[in-house]
């Protein structure tokens, strides 16, 4: 098994104007507590986190909608690199047969120190190229679809258009491209607009397993 998902801490970096996150002990066992416990607070999209589709359309699912089958099964990670826009064309020649998930490794590091400016975001083409072929789900190392001053979010449009769901900000340094068999685990919250998840990746013993049942 592979862990894809970035580490919370009170240094994460943050979306600019987001939440920020606060972690701290509220209970300890060394102070005289039965028990260690902590109080934790942050943003639906600190680190490795879902966006439901009523975050970028406002009839859109909200997370506690969205099938389970969305975010685990069969997926593929592709290794692009320098990449600057994701779209259509990086998958020319690309067999996704059998595939539901798509993973866009383009270079970011696992740990940010600061906060992103800039990323390869997801050109309108891509959602329905991959909603046409089978994939209902793509994650990308980036920290959104979309870059970071826009305001019309054209990736995520086309997102919603194509019932295509997204998972961002994964750790996807080290990680061979191939395929994978994906479990995301996003917070179960009721009428979230995203969550934070646990996402990890399971080889493949053989492309024969890309025939099984997998949930």
């Amino acid at each position: 098994m592979i862990d894809i998902t970035r580490r919370i801490s009170n240094i994460s970096p943050n979306w600019p104007g987001d939440t920020p996150v606060q972690y701290r002990q509220t209970a300890l066992i060394a102070e005289g507590s039965s028990v260690n416990v902590a109080y934790v607070g942050f943003s639906t999209h600190t680190g490795t986190h879902v966006d439901a589709p009523w975050h970028y359309i406002d009839s859109g699912l909200k997370l506690h909608e969205v099938p389970l089958e969305t975010w685990i099964g069969a997926c593929l990670v592709v290794d692009v690199s320098g990449a600057s826009i994701l779209n259509a064309a990086l998958l020319e020649g690309v067999d996704l047969t059998g595939v539901t998930k798509v993973l866009f490794h383009t270079g970011q590091p696992n740990v940010w120190h600061t906060f992103p400016q800039v990323w390869a975001n997801v050109d309108p083409d891509l959602p329905p190229y991959l909603a046409a072929h089978g994939v209902t789900l793509i994650g990308t190392d980036a920290p959104s679809a979309d870059t970071l001053t826009s305001k019309d979010l054209p990736g995520h449009a086309a997102l919603a258009l194509s019932n295509v769901c997204i998972v961002e900000s994964l750790a996807l340094g080290g990680v061979s491209a191939g395929h994978y068999r994906l479990v995301c685990l996003p917070l179960n919250l009721e009428g979230a607009d995203g969550a934070p998840a646990r996402v990890i990746l399971e080889s493949l013993r053989s492309s024969s397993d890309m025939n099984l049942e997998l949930l």
